[in-house]
């Protein structure tokens, strides 16, 4: 082990490991990020359609109480 080949290429095999691993994190980072934003993007549009919903139902009540007090 005093060789100094081996001792380099332990340096390239520990840079190329660590190389690795910072992609995969990163790529992974990314992964996660773009669906937390699919997700939210998601909620976003059920919670649009759930306020169309909620604002049409207002409105048969509101009619439906107009009708009886009338």
């Amino acid at each position: 082990m005093t060789e100094p080949q081996v001792w380099t290429l332990i340096g390239v095999f520990a840079a190329a490991i660590f190389g690795v691993q910072a992609i995969a994190i990163t790529s992974f980072r990314r992964e996660m990020q773009s669906m937390r934003n699919e997700m939210l993007t998601k909620f976003d549009s059920m919670e649009s359609r759930f306020d169309a919903r909620f604002d049409q139902l207002d409105r048969d009540v509101q009619f439906l109480m107009r009708k009886e007090f009338d």
